[in-house]
């Protein structure tokens, strides 16, 4: 098994016990929109998709790490109302959705990928409906120093990209930290919950 395969299923393995987003529950409080479906972008664990079917939510859940896929289809199987799917962001098949939740996953789109993608999430949004999720600024230590291609963006790249929405919240993290399996990195992240509007 690689390095980068090997710390993302140490990563899971912490990640299991995770409870899920506050944010996905302002997805759920927030939309407006006649679809109780939801798309969970870099799904993981799928501790976001248990809370969205909880609700009442019909979710589909996607992911490019197989291991990833591999454990959100023993947690929910026999689920007929969760779909799963191994895939990259630009390859999804969009539903017509209310809700899409994107938490600690959009910036792993690459850069060439980033805007056809972001095309596609906002299409499948029914006017009313929610998106959350995070965004990589141009200071965190992986914009420039990861194993993979990353997109970073600036507050007003961000801005321009929710036109058609009414941003509910937008929060910006700047500082040292570490990762959960305790690796020392700087974040900045930009953390969006907006309405689409039109």
């Amino acid at each position: 098994m690689d390095e980068h395969r090997d710390k993302w299923r140490k990563f899971y393995e912490k990640a299991l016990n995770r409870p899920h987003s506050k944010r996905t529950e302002q997805a759920v409080k927030l939309n407006m929109s006649s679809q109780k479906v939801a798309v969970d972008c870099g799904c993981g664990t799928g501790s976001d998709i248990e809370y969205l079917n909880s609700q009442g939510y019909l979710v589909h859940g996607f992911d490019l790490n197989p291991d990833s896929i591999a454990i959100c289809r023993e947690r929910f199987e026999g689920n007929s109302q969760v779909y799963l799917y191994e895939s990259s962001f630009d390859r999804f098949n969009y539903p017509k959705s209310g809700a899409v939740i994107a938490n600690a996953s959009l910036f792993f789109v690459e850069k060439v990928h980033f805007q056809t993608t972001w095309k596609k999430i906002t299409s499948c949004l029914e006017i009313g409906g929610v998106f959350v999720g995070d965004f990589m600024g141009k200071n965190d230590s992986w914009s420039s120093h990861y194993n993979q291609a990353i997109t970073s963006l600036t507050k007003e790249d961000i801005a321009a990209l929710f036109t058609n929405f009414d941003i509910i919240q937008l929060q910006e993290r700047d500082e040292d930290g570490t990762t959960m399996l305790g690796e020392s990195k700087h974040w900045h992240i930009y953390s969006v919950v907006a309405i689409k509007r039109a």
